[in-house]
């Protein structure tokens, strides 16, 4: 919130904006659990590798002992969800007053209080114990207390430094809500106690058993030196001022949820960042970011929601477990952003750097809008059921496995990914990069053959670049291209493959390019509506080698320049003809808008031949089918 110029009609009184008033009863309403949009996925799978001559999306099956499980998870999930109908079936978070009257408002001088209607005096420890509008000021080393019942209470705080070593700085005991105002340019620190009992439930610098909101223009600076830094065992909204927290365990905790609406937060915490931990009712537990700029530095995850993590408004900057170059920890989660039902970005701009996963679900994420940007140790993305991108743009820096779900669907936005493993991987199930089949480490440990899996990769626009050292794209399952734009700079080694489709690979529109290696060589249908042609060059060509694919008509209908050593090249586009020979040249122009190397048009003048195939009979351009691949589980 920012304060503003007092209201003109009350001389006295404190303007915040913008207005909106707490409910009277916040929605406690969250049908996921029982009206939910099942996917294709019940049942149990079998992993499975494909092998043969050059496979065009099948694949003969190999079992993995012992790895049958049921997806139960599968049965609550709405892939598409946007922001809006996410938190439409969450309760409603508390939300800041629009203003206060500081003629009524109650002066406190913690340097030297005075007991007074609604306030008590104890040694060092100050009580407000009635409703009404407290401005505090002043040091201590004692506590600021309220307890007051099932009143509302308003503190402002104006110039405030609270140093508690035996508890927390402010202990909100009880209370129906407690709006904690930062007054315009005041400076305020809070600090606790080193250590806390095990049966204390005040345990954190500023705590609060109330619905707690924070708002104004004023700094808060909370040191959590002996637990958590800001913590409500109900629901906590901040809304406004300049916090920075440092917290030997978790720094913004909210039991019921975490609201943050504006202000600008700099958390740094030994633990998770932000966390909201109620997992007994279905709408709350929920950490959504609707405006304000975020930072957080974590030693555990950076923002931990029980049920869902929702952004969709300013900015987010998460360092976690010591960033995408350090090793995860196998006791502690090091996830940059974790919602066990959703993770849902939908407007923010996240900036993620993770030694474990960088964006993580149990169950359904949705890139909607915005810009994500992550590096992670493990996977950029993982889903264990749904993974969609319809919008924004999305980018994956560096990680293991870029994107990972049981169901991946693309619809639209500017998506590119580096793995050092899998660019896309389509295998999910609990957390862990891969499956157990194709010579992989320990994965996911379904079981089923790969055609009926469930599992599927579906892209119907948008723009796709994947990088990658392992599989391009790597699906246990059934991949379906409608459209969109798809350009692969694949593996060198032999071993691995610029497409992976153990199922039925369908192309009926969009344009696909995928260039690599040439041992495991996949390519789209045969039967598929729209004609590809897969081409095993007459020799490897260097990285930065432009490539045309000619008809022949001498017409070029393909230029790409490639990103790394080039074995092998995956075209289909609307403009091949099944049955048309394509050959494919190198040198000449390049000319038009570059899309990952593969430029809108280009000539091939003085370029020599390195290379022919048949729209059509990709199935016969030797090659060997791929199988998939993955590290064990990080948890």
């Amino acid at each position: 919130m920012n304060a503003t110029t007092p209201d003109p009609t009350n001389p006295t009184s404190v303007n915040l904006t913008p207005a909106n008033p707490t409910p009277a009863n916040r929605r406690r309403r969250r049908p996921w659990l029982t009206a939910a949009a099942p996917l294709a996925l019940a049942g149990t799978l079998l992993l499975a590798s494909c092998a043969g001559t050059a496979a065009a999306g099948t694949g003969s099956s190999t079992e993995s002992d012992d790895s049958t499980v049921t997806i139960e998870q599968a049965e609550a999930v709405a892939p598409g969800a946007s922001a809006a109908e996410v938190m439409a079936d969450n309760e409603e978070a508390p939300t800041a007053i629009s203003d206060y009257d500081a003629a009524s408002a109650v002066s406190i001088d913690l340097s030297s209080p005075e007991a007074t209607d609604g306030v008590s005096v104890d040694g060092d420890t100050v009580t407000i114990t009635a409703a009404g509008t407290y401005v505090i000021s002043g040091s201590t080393a004692g506590q600021l207390a309220v307890d007051a019942g099932d009143a509302d209470v308003t503190v402002v705080l104006d110039g405030v430094d609270i140093a508690n070593e035996a508890g927390a700085a402010i202990d909100v005991v009880a209370a129906d809500e407690v709006q904690l105002v930062l007054a315009d340019g005041s400076e305020n620190s809070l600090s606790d106690a080193s250590s806390y009992a095990d049966d204390v439930s005040a345990n954190a610098a500023l705590a609060s058993a109330a619905d707690l909101v924070i708002s104004g223009t004023g700094s808060l600076v909370v040191q959590g030196n002996g637990n958590d830094g800001i913590a409500s065992s109900d629901a906590l909204t901040i809304a406004g001022g300049d916090i920075t927290v440092d917290a030997v365990d978790d720094g913004i905790r909210g039991k019921d949820l975490v609201m943050i609406t504006g202000g600008t937060i700099d958390v740094t915490a030994g633990g998770d960042g932000i966390k909201a931990d109620d997992v007994e009712e279905a709408e709350r537990g929920y950490v959504a970011i609707a405006g304000g700029e975020v930072s957080v530095v974590s030693g555990g995850d950076g923002i931990d929601a029980a049920t869902d993590a929702v952004l969709w408004g300013g900015t987010l900057d998460v360092t976690a477990g010591g960033g995408s170059g350090s090793a995860a920890s196998e006791d502690t989660s090091m996830k940059g952003v974790k919602g066990d039902v959703y993770v849902v970005v939908d407007g923010a701009t996240v900036d993620v750097d993770s030694a474990d996963d960088a964006l993580h679900t149990s169950n359904t994420v949705h890139l909607a809008s915005g810009e994500v940007t992550v590096s992670s140790g493990d996977d950029g993305v993982h889903a264990d059921v749904a993974l969609t991108v319809s919008g924004g743009q999305v980018t994956v820096d560096d990680s293991y496995e870029a994107l990972e779900a049981a169901a991946i669907t693309i619809t639209g936005g500017d998506t590119e990914i580096t793995g050092t493993d899998d660019g896309i991987n389509v295998a999910g199930g609990a957390d862990g990069s891969g499956t157990e089949a194709g010579g992989g480490a320990p994965g996911d440990g379904y079981a089923e053959s790969a055609s009926s899996t469930g599992r599927t990769l579906s892209i119907s626009g948008g723009t796709l670049l994947v990088h990658s050292d392992g599989d391009g794209i790597d699906v246990n399952g059934d991949a379906s291209v409608t459209g969109g734009t798809i350009v692969v700079d694949g593996p060198t080694e032999q071993m691995n493959g610029p497409l992976d489709v153990d199922g039925t690979f369908d192309i009926s529109g969009g344009t696909l390019l995928a260039a690599g290696s040439a041992g495991m060589l996949v390519a789209p249908g045969v039967d598929a509506a729209q004609a590809s042609v897969a081409v095993v060059l007459d020799s490897t060509q260097a990285a930065g080698t432009l490539l045309h694919l000619v008809a022949s008509d001498g017409t070029v209908v393909a230029t790409y320049e490639t990103g790394k050593e080039t074995a092998s090249v995956v075209f289909s586009s609307p403009d091949f003809v099944n049955g048309e020979t394509y050959t494919v040249v190198a040198g000449g122009i390049a000319s038009g808008d570059t899309v990952g190397g593969l430029s809108a048009s280009g000539t091939a003048d003085g370029a020599s031949s390195v290379g022919t195939g048949v729209a059509g009979e990709q199935d016969q351009v030797a090659g060997m089918g791929g199988g998939g691949g993955g590290q064990p589980p990080q948890r």
